[in-house]
């Protein structure tokens, strides 16, 4: 009987229809009801505690929604009469006309913060959140069964990241300072393996590694055929490779500067040498260079080992 005393004030007829429809903290109501917080705030606490409302706290605020799922199966048949008696009430048609026009003002306000700060959110963004979060998200996609060769590893800082996600890498380079340093980088890790060879001939089993990665190696390399070879033959069925190195350009002071023996590789070179080493869905991306960035820009490829 106390469910049904509550439902005969218009009031709190308004609000519950509101409040079905959209959580809204107290402002909001008093704007869309044009009533004084302290009215709204009564008649919230007397719905609250006939359990016809939730709330929760966001900040400062408190939210309140009707979830008809959640009342009891009296409150529900209730509320279903109660809707039924108000049905085409002027009042309730002016309450959901203002409710629209603020739920409006809402997404306006969230799109006009982010135009105003679109010429700037890259930078805002690196600033709050610092820049590592996006490899993060990204590097989450990885299978957390897969067995990855870190071809070229260098000082394993790719190898460390890689570790933090996956089963099982293997870091590899032929530089004995190199593997040094990335045994130090990766120490904190069981599930990493830092291995000296050269990459034209792997010290792996023939597929052994889900995927396998080759970061700004290639073009140190005298031929690359040999490497991609060794990929190849190291990964497993269905395998993928991804290759990030130079796009092709005509610094060659750059190149002699960091002795490297390629000056980059065109899209089409990437994709031949691919397909001959025997992979197959070659794709090959140049990136954009990044606006701080004074090298030349960079070429993505991906490519898979045939099932």
């Amino acid at each position: 009987m106390r469910q049904m005393a509550t439902l005969s004030d218009e009031t709190r007829l308004r609000l519950l229809r509101l409040l079905e429809r959209q959580e809204l903290g107290v402002a909001e109501l008093c704007d869309i009801l044009q009533m004084p917080q302290s009215t709204v705030s009564r008649h919230l606490k007397i719905l609250s505690e006939d359990h016809w409302t939730v709330s929760r706290r966001a900040g400062t605020t408190n939210l309140y929604r009707m979830i008809p799922a959640e009342l009891t199966d009296s409150a529900q048949e209730l509320w279903k009469l109660a809707k039924e008696q108000t049905e085409g009430w002027a009042t309730l048609q002016q309450d959901q006309i203002r409710l629209t026009e603020r739920l409006r003002q809402r997404r306006a306000g969230v799109q006009s913060f982010f135009e105003g700060a679109a010429a700037e959110w890259g930078e805002t963004r690196h600033k709050l959140y610092g820049s590592m979060f996006t490899h993060d998200a990204i590097q989450a996609l990885i299978p957390a069964e897969y067995e990855i060769a870190d071809l070229g590893c260098g000082i394993g800082d790719i190898t460390a990241r890689l570790a933090r996600t996956v089963k099982h890498v293997y870091g590899i380079d032929n530089s004995p300072a190199m593997i040094e340093a990335a045994k130090q980088q990766t120490a904190a890790f069981s599930n990493v393996s830092i291995l000296e060879g050269d990459l034209d001939g792997l010290p792996l089993e023939d597929g052994s590694v889900d995927a396998a990665l080759v970061v700004l190696v290639l073009t140190y390399l005298p031929e690359i055929d040999g490497t991609l070879k060794e990929a190849c033959r190291v990964l497993r069925a269905g395998g993928k490779l991804v290759i990030l190195d130079l796009l092709q350009h005509d610094r060659d002071d750059f190149r002699r500067q960091l002795d490297q023996h390629h000056a980059g590789f065109g899209e089409a070179e990437l994709i031949s040498a691919l397909e001959g080493a025997g992979f197959g869905g070659v794709v090959v991306t140049a990136l954009p260079p990044e606006a701080d960035a004074t090298g030349p820009a960079l070429v993505l490829a991906s490519a898979s080992k045939p099932v």
